[in-house]
């Protein structure tokens, strides 16, 4: 009968500790560049967090757009994102202005999750405030494979290879902050590089 029970107790602990790393592995995100992400994306804003509330097992941030780079036209009022973690919920912070990329809801919601691009407005580069208005757009045609360990091939012309994962600082790095990927002339895509205001 001792036996019987430890062996229970055993298998629970084990399937416990098993859904525990579940869980914890449910939301992976690959790296993303914000001009991937400005391109994947059904709406990128900037706006203000002014308000919460859970509705029906998801949380409601009410917002003040500030500006649309991309999206529906009109005014986006609220964004919605799931209140667990393990199912990719984002905490933001009232009264603090972001970057958002989300999507567009059959119901016309937006909903952001933790593998959207989501930052501080104010940690953003003035290359990367100035690239949301068309250059980004410009480059959705190219694709952007990062690279955290050598050899990297880039496999198409259309390809430009992600090298600040070399640093371990990927969304830190020259081509995350100062660089977009665009198409050439000759149907190549190659890293351009904006204003670094440490090179002035």
């Amino acid at each position: 009968m001792t036996w019987s029970v430890s062996s229970c107790f055993i298998t629970l602990v084990v399937l416990f500790l098993w859904r525990i790393e579940d869980i914890a592995e449910a939301c992976k995100c690959a790296p993303v560049h914000l001009q991937q992400a400005f391109c994947n994306a059904d709406i990128v804003i900037r706006a203000k967090v002014v308000g919460v509330e859970v509705v029906s097992g998801n949380t409601k941030y009410d917002i003040q757009q500030i500006k649309m780079f991309k999206g529906p036209d009109r005014v986006i009022h609220a964004i919605y994102t799931s209140s667990s973690s393990a199912s990719c919920g984002v905490t933001l912070e009232i009264n603090k202005e972001y970057l958002f990329t989300g999507s567009l809801n059959t119901d016309g919601r937006m909903h952001i999750g933790m593998c959207d691009f989501i930052r501080y407005w104010d940690d953003l580069t003035g290359t990367q405030k100035k690239s949301l208005t068309q250059r980004y757009r410009t480059g959705c045609a190219c694709t952007i494979i990062p690279c955290s360990s050598l050899p990297c091939p880039v496999s198409a012309p259309d390809e430009c290879l992600w090298t600040d994962w070399l640093l371990n600082d990927g969304q830190s790095g020259p081509q995350a902050k100062y660089s977009a990927c665009l198409m050439s002339f000759d149907g190549s895509c190659n890293w351009y590089r904006g204003m670094d205001p440490s090179k002035k």
